[in-house]
């Protein structure tokens, strides 16, 4: 026998697959929002985790910068106290530098001339004397320059004729005028023992400082040749 179903089956299987594909669509939905919410979860954290290390980023910065203030800081006070401990040294070495350029002028002063003054200005030294002939002066320039560890740089400012003494006594000598420069100590410059040997220290308008053998030239009547 043969059965015949006269039901709308197929509105009823249209309608079955409708409802499949709202339950499918309802499920894709709540899915991507879940994977949505999961995913800004996500970054929300990432940004969180690195707005947390800006943060430490800028504090360790802010505290790097006060530690580079205090450095330089305390750079500028070494300097400070550097200069003031060069300064004191200066004034230290300075003060025996009478006696450095006493000693330096009686060793290197050759024979055949006679110094009759000298005047220092910071660390230069004008010279002033009379000299048998110009080789003399020559051979004390010589000496300052190259055999002396406290006198470097001397300059020949003037050399010129002049006559000293009277009438037996007229010596003609060429009269000078030096200028040299004086060195600070250092650790490398050898010590100064006991006191320069002078052997002649006149009054200041006509004093003198001469060698040990040197010739002996009157200034008082030096004029011009």
């Amino acid at each position: 026998m043969i059965k015949i179903n006269l039901l709308p089956h197929r509105e009823a299987k249209r309608k079955e697959r409708m409802q499949a594909f709202v339950l499918m669509l309802a499920a894709a939905s709540v899915l991507g929002v879940l994977i949505v919410l999961a995913v800004g979860g996500i970054f929300e954290s990432e940004i969180s985790t690195q707005t947390a290390r800006n943060s430490y980023i800028q504090k360790e910065n802010t505290r790097l910068d006060g530690q580079i203030k205090e450095i330089a800081s305390l750079k500028q006070e070494i300097d400070a106290l550097k200069a003031r401990q060069q300064a004191v040294e200066d004034l230290q070495s300075d003060r025996n530098q009478p006696v450095y350029l006493m000693t330096e002028l009686v060793k290197q002063v050759p024979e055949g001339i006679y110094l009759r003054g000298f005047k220092q200005e910071g660390q230069r030294v004008v010279v002033n004397g009379y000299a048998q002939s110009n080789d003399r002066v020559s051979t004390l320039l010589h000496n300052m320059s190259n055999n002396s560890p406290w006198l470097e740089r001397p300059d020949l400012i003037e050399i010129r004729s002049a006559t000293v003494g009277t009438g037996r006594e007229l010596k003609h000598v060429f009269d000078f005028t030096v200028n040299v420069g004086i060195k600070r100590p250092s650790e490398n410059t050898p010590a100064i023992d006991g006191t320069p040997g002078v052997t002649t220290v006149g009054a200041p308008a006509g004093g003198a400082v001469q060698k040990a053998g040197a010739a002996v030239v009157t200034p008082t009547a030096a004029k011009q040749p």
